[in-house]
């Protein structure tokens, strides 16, 4: 089985959470993406939302939420990407920015719009009470 590894930014606000849309993609994306060579996941996840964002996260802030593991989205079946997620401050104001068309505030309901290991992400966070 081939697996996808990934970093994934989870920002909440008023109990929505920040997602991002890539151009010529149908769904939505937690904002993040993979490490470059020698890249541990901090430098490679504040370098993601940087390029994405055009924000800064405060890597004192950085804290470990958990890693998901699903389907990966236009992928052939047995291809899984794994998704860990931090949370961390952040300096600026987010902007589309590089390959990001949008970015919108999700709430639970709006599972319909998100890729399958953003799924499982969703239904920890509202387990937790922390997404309407």
């Amino acid at each position: 089985m081939k697996v996808i590894d990934k970093l994934a930014w989870i920002e909440i606000k008023n109990k929505s959470i920040l997602s991002t849309k890539s151009l010529g993609k149908q769904k939505y994306y937690i904002p993040g993406g993979k490490r470059e060579q020698g890249e541990n996941d901090e430098q490679a996840l504040c370098r993601e939302i940087s390029e994405e964002l055009n924000v800064e996260l405060d890597v004192e802030t950085l804290r470990f939420v958990g890693t998901f593991e699903a389907q990966a989205d236009s992928h052939p079946d047995g291809v899984c990407v794994k998704m860990t997620c931090y949370a961390a401050n952040y300096n600026g104001t987010l902007k589309a920015c590089s390959e990001i068309e949008d970015f919108k505030w999700l709430k639970y309901a709006d599972k319909d719009k998100i890729s399958e290991v953003d799924k499982l992400i969703f239904d920890f966070l509202k387990e937790q009470d922390l997404i309407d």
